[in-house]
């Protein structure tokens, strides 16, 4: 079961031998619609994200984006959109289980006209401990990003 991050724009982190997962929540004063299309939009992406680089294809359920971050500027990452609900939750995921899996929940729940976001990224696998002191600190990251995709909803 994923981690229930709090929903103050904070990442919470945990992890154990094959498993780490990082999650941030927050309240969007906008509607689920508008947060939803700064999430699916992929050219646009790189202007409210200041943590992307670029994303190259079609966010849609069964397709795979390129993603360059800027904590890993040198390499692209292809994800594979494995889950899709529009304006509620959609999946990216890499790797290949059981050696190692990424795997980035994005949930948006709306009342009174306001969103709550969440993001959880999981990574598990054989290799995980291997590799593990490799890979950055994806907190600060996580709430650069939420805090953008605040700040854009929110603008009128």
């Amino acid at each position: 079961m994923p981690i229930a991050p709090k929903i103050d724009g904070k990442a919470l982190k945990e992890r154990t031998t094959f498993r780490m997962e990082v999650g941030v929540a927050t309240v969007i004063n906008a509607p689920v619609s508008r947060v939803w299309d700064l999430l699916t939009n992929a050219a646009d992406i790189p202007r409210w994200n200041s943590t992307v680089e670029s994303v190259k294809g079609s966010i849609a359920h069964g397709e795979t984006i390129r993603l360059r971050v800027k904590v890993a500027p040198n390499r692209v990452f292809k994800l594979k959109v494995t889950e899709f609900e529009p304006q509620r939750r959609m999946v990216w995921s890499d790797g290949f289980a059981p050696m190692f899996r990424g795997e980035r929940t994005y949930k948006l729940d709306e009342r009174d006209g306001k969103t709550t976001f969440s993001m959880i990224e999981v990574f598990s696998g054989l290799m995980l401990p291997m590799i593990a002191g490799s890979l950055p600190d994806f907190g600060p990251p996580f709430e650069e990003m939420t805090r953008d995709l605040k700040r854009a909803a929110e603008e009128n």
